[in-house]
């Protein structure tokens, strides 16, 4: 008896589960650049503490606000799909995800970053193969901000 109780529900939960897959957009994958798989190159960056260490708080701010504005302009480009820092008080202070084919095109848009140019970041580019998706990231975000961390 019990287990004919248990086979119902078993197979609801399962049904509340279970999801349709979106039909296949063909245009859409053309757009954002996908392969097969609907994925694509990027190259992620690991911002690191860099050797120079900026003491007076008014230069830090002013360096950060450089730093958040070249970060907006790179994302308006496209070349820049996911940046953050790490939450944590770690030597690794956050990530990049660069929508471009090359370690070599990534460094040469890393050294337009103020941080970088002062010497307080240094930057380790990885090749990283990910969702194609992440293109739409940027775009997405405009309609959720209602202030940009650059203002």
């Amino acid at each position: 008896m019990k287990r004919i109780l248990l086979l119902p529900l078993l197979l609801i939960g399962m049904a509340c589960f279970a999801q349709n897959k979106p039909a296949y957009d063909a245009a859409l994958a053309q757009k954002v650049g996908a392969d097969e798989y609907g994925m694509k190159k990027y190259v992620m960056a690991f911002l690191k503490e860099g050797p120079t260490k900026i003491t007076d708080a008014k230069q830090r701010q002013e360096l950060q606000m450089a730093h958040l504005r070249n970060i907006m302009k790179l994302a308006d480009e496209g070349k820049l799909v996911v940046a953050g820092p790490f939450m944590d008080e770690q030597p690794i202070r956050g990530i990049f995800i660069f929508a471009v084919e090359s370690v070599e095109e990534a460094q040469k848009l890393t050294a337009t970053d103020p941080a970088i140019k002062a010497g307080t970041l240094v930057m380790e580019l990885h090749p990283f193969y990910c969702s194609a998706a992440l293109v739409q990231v940027n775009a997405i975000h405009k309609t959720l901000e209602k202030k940009s961390v650059a203002d």
